[in-house]
């Protein structure tokens, strides 16, 4: 029950949809805040884990031959989300390759380079994701990226009534919260601070670097998008930035959270306009007849 009197934060941020998001995303994502570990546990792993981190980081760039283990940094990851992470917080995660797959897309579908390559990273289960997902997630948007390339020469903005939507997928995706497993008891942010080392240990230097960077062109997502419906809009979604300052291992867990949030909010504003394409199509065809 909300109190007048004592009003509680969550309460409000859960009302509050200035910034748009998909409801189911929102509950989730208010399930994590309140989940207990989160104001105990995460900030002594988080603690731990930066320095773990920052460890490994600087040590990795000494060692002259490079190593990478990919499948098992992705096994690791998928039996951890299967038997400890809540299914809020795995849904989270499934979702964001979709979300962020159907943001890369709509500015392909958009721009004047739309042959290039669709992003196809769209993982229906946690054992999709053992196919490389995780590193693929950065590989697909730098290849996008350069695939655009400069955005002199667009035909931006386009009309309302001429946006393409065509390359973005429905998601489908329910979180499986009558299938929880006694042992998933980690939410979120608190099991992305126990796996930040060891993406960073799995990695190579280059792949690391190149992972963490990715987070920086949550800009550059949002500005195409403005220019390309001519609303600044999208631009106010974002808090990485600048992808020109290469960054490091710090602030990481703050970074990563962002991203993820930023790209929900993105793809929710971009099925509003679809939203609206379609009812405005629907009252010029009925204007006509």
């Amino acid at each position: 029950m909300y109190s007048r009197t004592d009003p509680s934060l969550l309460d409000v941020l859960a009302k509050d949809d200035t910034l748009p998001i998909d409801p189911t995303v929102m509950q989730c994502w208010i399930a994590n805040l309140r989940h207990p570990f989160r104001a105990t546990v995460m900030h002594v792993c988080r603690l731990t884990a930066t320095v773990s981190l920052c460890l490994t980081y600087f040590l990795k760039r000494l060692i002259p031959i490079q190593f990478s283990a990919h499948d098992t940094l992705q096994a690791t990851i998928c039996w951890f989300m299967k038997y400890c992470v809540t299914p809020e917080a795995n849904y989270l995660i499934l979702r964001h390759f979709w979300t962020e797959s159907n943001v890369i897309n709509f500015i392909i579908a958009n721009s004047r380079h739309r042959d290039a390559d669709p992003v196809k990273l769209y993982p229906k289960t946690i054992d999709d994701l053992m196919t490389d997902s995780f590193i693929m997630h950065d590989i697909v948007l730098f290849n996008a990226l350069y695939d655009l390339g400069s955005t002199e020469g667009e035909a931006w903005p386009v009309a309302k009534d001429r946006l393409d939507f065509s390359l973005l997928k429905e998601i489908t995706l329910t979180p499986e919260i009558s299938k929880r497993k006694p042992t998933q008891f980690l939410d979120f942010e608190t099991a992305h601070e126990l796996f930040k080392a060891l993406f960073c240990l799995l990695l190579s230097a280059d792949e690391y670097e190149r992972s963490i960077n990715s987070l920086q062109f949550d800009q550059t997502l949002a500005l195409r998008i403005a220019r390309i419906v001519g609303d600044p809009e999208a631009v106010f979604m974002v808090s990485n930035a600048f992808p020109l300052f290469i960054v490091g291992p710090l602030r990481l867990s703050q970074r990563f959270v962002m991203h993820g949030l930023t790209t929900e909010h993105l793809h929710a504003y971009l099925m509003r306009l679809k939203k609206e394409s379609r009812g405005a199509g629907r009252a010029v065809v009925k204007g006509e007849n």
